[in-house]
């Protein structure tokens, strides 16, 4: 090994130095907001959805406020301007495992409608169950006035390689500068981590739905369905960043406008059957993505629900599904649903339905409207990361089934209808052209109407004097 090669390259935001949370807030509160005044495009993609107008983002770190008496100092200030609309944010950064406090925000919630500002921002590693749900309650009434915005730091990160890598930046330079903050942000030293725990109530909650003696105004409930939730859009969140697209959690609008109502079936369904489960929505695929962690069986499932073809018998229909999970494996779970029917359609794993497609099949008569492909593996137990960890587990599941099953899918597509050709009509030989009172209609058949080579288009000839 040559000197050379163990020499490490500048970088414009380096991560030697960092020591402790303070400095670690600080650097990644001044890197990320450079980063969105120096690269417009990134800037824009971030402050927009809060309510922002497209222009230039310009940005402050460590802004001091007096609020009765007391010095307060928000970690940064964000101002867009367009015209006569401006656009002001305060801004909080905790980094690592540091949670945000109440107390704290509802200061800079004061400080925000005493100075006219429009929103507080708060960047953790916290992750909101529901989109637009902040994870740290406040006072509602100090909201009336002033919008209060969530971004995870896997968001963050998100957005700047959808950025760089999909959408794309105009100038090199600032291409490059953004490369830079994701480097950043995506080393270990950083403080943006990933979803690594599901918090002091997993174990117990494993252990009571094992015992069968959870109940649901047992207080430990909640914050696992609410832990579960945030975990499938972290797992949203990495899947999104490989795409390339915006990869959501599949919520219908009563789901959003009531999220306690949502809460209440999720810990029923946790009490009554020792599941968990929920969806991410990818666009342009068949359908959601189904996740379902089973932790009496110990095991997490996988789904997609395919709609059927329209036309051809049940096994042609069948053969369709098989032919797209070619390179699926062996072990994958096919159902098929019957049109009019209840309950559980005909089951078998994929390696059998190769063999022999009958065996989902249960009546020939019965029209096949669609099918389930699922996987199930082992679920981990343990609340953080690493081997056998519940939330590994389920990244990985959720990972391996859309690169192994969904993203090979496609909706099925009718035939496009076909012109028939003009056909010849060719009366028997012994009856004279001048006898025939008939010509090709298009209510003939192709069986009466035998098919004729194309013959170029000439003027009749008159017919031949008698």
């Amino acid at each position: 090994m040559t000197a050379e090669e163990s020499w490490h390259a500048a970088r414009l935001i380096p991560t030697s130095g960092i020591n402790g949370a303070e400095e670690q807030e600080r650097r990644a509160t001044s890197a990320l907001l450079a980063v969105m005044s120096a690269v417009r495009e990134f800037g824009r993609a971030l402050t927009q959805p809060l309510g922002a107008p497209a222009a230039a983002v310009q940005t402050f770190i460590e802004v001091p406020f007096e609020l009765d008496g007391r010095k307060l100092i928000p970690d940064g200030l964000v101002r867009v301007t367009r015209g006569q609309k401006s656009w002001t944010a305060l801004v909080e950064v905790k980094t690592g495992s540091n949670e945000l406090q109440v107390e704290q925000l509802e200061n800079y919630l004061d400080i925000a409608r005493e100075f006219g500002f429009d929103a507080v921002v708060t960047i953790s590693n916290e992750i909101a169950p529901l989109p637009g749900q902040h994870p740290t309650p406040v006072d509602r009434k100090k909201l009336k006035k002033v919008a209060l915005h969530h971004l995870s730091w896997s968001e963050v990160l998100c957005e700047a390689v959808m950025q760089k890598e999909h959408r794309g930046v105009a100038d090199p330079d600032q291409a490059w500068i953004l490369g830079e903050l994701i480097r950043y942000l995506e080393h270990p030293r950083s403080g943006a981590m990933a979803f690594e725990d599901m918090g002091s109530s997993w174990v117990p909650l494993r252990d009571a739905v094992e015992a069968r003696t959870l109940r649901a105004t047992d207080k430990i409930a909640p914050d696992v369905v609410l832990r579960f939730e945030a975990l499938l859009r972290f797992a949203g969140l990495q899947l999104g960043r490989r795409l390339g697209t915006d990869v959501t959690p599949a919520l219908s609008r009563k789901d959003l406008a009531e999220p306690q109502a949502r809460l209440s079936r999720q810990l029923a369904q946790l009490v009554a059957d020792g599941k968990l489960s929920g969806g991410i929505r990818i666009p342009d695929t068949v359908g959601t993505l189904h996740v379902v962690a089973d932790l009496r069986a110990g095991r997490v499932i996988c789904g997609v629900d395919v709609e059927g073809p329209k036309e051809g018998r049940p096994a042609t229909r069948v053969n369709w599904l098989v032919r797209q999970l070619k390179n699926a494996p062996d072990a994958v779970r096919l159902e098929a649903f019957v049109a009019h029917g209840r309950g559980a359609g005909a089951s078998e794993l994929l390696g059998a339905v190769r063999a022999n497609p009958a065996l989902l099949i249960t009546d020939p008569q019965k029209e096949i409207r669609g099918f389930r492909v699922e996987i199930s593996v082992p679920m981990g137990a343990k609340r953080g990361t690493g081997r056998n960890s519940f939330i590994d587990s389920v990244l990985k599941a959720v990972s391996s089934f859309y690169e192994e099953i969904v993203q090979n899918l496609k909706p099925w597509a009718a035939t496009p209808p076909k012109i028939r050709a003009e056909a010849a009509f060719v009366p028997p030989a012994e009856v004279p052209v001048a006898l025939v009172s008939t010509a090709p209609s298009s209510q003939d058949g192709p069986e009466l109407v035998p098919a004729q080579p194309a013959q170029p288009v000439h003027p009749a000839p008159a017919p031949a004097e008698a």
